[in-house]
């Protein structure tokens, strides 16, 4: 027979069990959003990563298609002359794109400022002259007495290039939506910038048109399509058709 001491003890330890219950529950649901608060905008990351680095940065000229060559051409005179507490870092911002070659998709690396480089450095006269007199390099942008560095915002804009930039939005509204960073990820990487322009001149390679030369008008990068203007009988008239249905000329 039971006392009555243990009946009022028994409810006791089911008030136990179900709080600890409620409190696994609740950290199994607080996880999702936890991996939503995890992530990291790319953009305010490497703006702040910018801000940290030594030294301001700088645009130079190169030929167009020389722009890899003068990069090795500095980087080598920057060992061999020991100005490396000058001259910081050299690149030759890309971006990745897809371009349409034969009716295919065919993912390339794009150069975002042909026939320039850029160089963070700390400007003095031994740090210019090394950059000046490095084969390939025709001088400064923004050169009169004093080349003028750029403005951080201007450095993220050709470091991190659209696509990036696209990519990283798609992501913070993902995960802004409740979705884990995973998905987010997943959605962002879907996102790439294809190399088509209005006003560019294509070749249709499909349908009722095909062989015909055209000229871009729109570009739906989300729908993958574009509209272009085709001349039938001496008048323009306007068509749409798939990313995979033109050609670059």
């Amino acid at each position: 027979m039971s006392t009555p001491e243990n009946e009022i003890e028994s409810p006791e330890i089911g008030d136990e069990t179900t709080e600890a219950t409620q409190a696994e529950t609740a950290v199994e649901e607080a996880a999702p959003e936890a991996e939503v608060a995890e992530a990291v905008d790319p953009v305010a990351e490497l703006k702040a990563q910018l801000r940290r680095l030594p030294g301001e940065w700088y645009v130079i000229h190169s030929y167009a298609g020389y722009e890899n060559k003068v990069k090795t051409n500095l980087e080598t005179r920057v060992q061999n002359l020991d100005v490396g507490d000058y001259i910081f870092q050299v690149e030759v911002p890309t971006e990745e794109v897809t371009e349409i070659k034969n009716g295919q998709p065919k993912k390339v690396n794009r150069k975002v400022l042909p026939g320039y480089i850029l160089v963070r450095m700390e400007l003095n006269d031994e740090s210019w002259s090394a950059v000046r007199n490095t084969p390939g390099v025709t001088g400064f942008v923004g050169m009169t007495s004093r080349p003028s560095p750029l403005s951080i915002k201007e450095v993220l804009q050709f470091l991190m290039p659209r696509a990036e930039v696209r990519k990283a939005e798609a992501a913070k509204a993902a995960a802004a939506a409740g979705e884990s960073v995973e998905a987010a990820a997943a959605a962002a990487s879907n996102l790439v910038e294809v190399d088509f322009e209005v006003g560019e001149s294509v070749t249709v390679m499909d349908g009722p048109f095909a062989t015909l030369p055209a000229s871009i008008s729109e570009v739906n990068t989300e729908q993958r399509k574009v509209k272009v203007l085709v001349s039938i009988f001496g008048r323009e008239t306007p068509v749409e058709l798939g990313f995979n249905q033109v050609e670059k000329l």
